[in-house]
């Protein structure tokens, strides 16, 4: 189990943070692609990644041999624009990263839980380990769509299971998730060569560094920590 609580690294302005996330992954890649011939990129929604998937977009590796997927993404179709993989498709799979191959967490499927269990089968036909992931997190502590309170939070957290996709329902009476979900579970986090943790401005640090402390069973950060994942923790002030 963890014991020591990764350092923040902290960095001047958006531009440089956004640099180092790229090159941090990017390395990742580049070393998978050396060992074994391929490799695997999860990535984050939101608007947070788009300047870090951009420079990453423009970079020299095999993107050919690269698989990309999502660490979680909301039941809807690419044409919403709710959707993280459109988002994806737009910095990411631009330019020379075009050339990956993107394996989608949405299916058309009747449920949530049918369409995780088709991304789960999907990702375990990569492989089943991850060789770079980014990660955002929430003002609420959530990272990937393991939300505070969520009753698929404790099976989301369990690192005895093995590495999974799983449906989220939405939350009730106002809680988040505004819409099912389906997420990587702890265990695809733990296979992972190396996870970087991307956060801007003051309120997510001190988030951060209140749930670094808290319950593995119950706060994904605590969890990330107490599973020892690679956990690289990059921040800036202002993105």
């Amino acid at each position: 189990m963890g014991e020591t609580l990764p350092a923040i690294e902290t960095f001047s302005d958006g531009a440089a943070w956004a640099d180092a996330c790229a090159i941090r992954l990017t390395d990742a890649l580049d070393d998978a692609l050396a060992e074994s011939g391929k490799a695997i990129f999860a990535g984050s929604g939101g608007s947070t990644p788009a300047p870090i998937y951009r420079r990453m977009a423009g970079t020299g590796l095999d993107w050919s041999r690269i698989t990309v997927t999502l660490i979680d993404e909301r039941y809807v179709a690419e044409t919403s624009p709710e959707s993280n993989a459109a988002l994806l498709k737009q910095t990411l799979l631009t330019d020379r990263a075009a050339a990956a191959r993107f394996v989608p967490l949405f299916h058309p499927a009747v449920t949530v839980d049918r369409a995780a269990a088709l991304a789960a089968h999907a990702l375990a036909a990569e492989g089943g380990k991850l060789d770079a992931v980014l990660l955002g997190m929430g003002e609420d502590g959530h990272i990937c769509s393991m939300f505070p309170d969520s009753p698929t939070l404790k099976t989301l957290l369990s690192p005895a299971l093995p590495p999974t996709v799983l449906g989220v329902p939405h939350g009730r009476d106002g809680a988040a998730p505004s819409l099912e979900r389906l997420t990587i579970n702890l265990p695809y986090l733990m296979t992972a060569n190396r996870v970087v943790l991307a956060i801007t401005g003051a309120a997510k640090r001190a988030v951060f560094e209140r749930e670094a402390t808290g319950d593995p069973a119950t706060q994904p950060i605590a969890a990330l920590i107490a599973a020892d994942v690679p956990l690289d923790v990059l921040w800036t002030e202002n993105a």
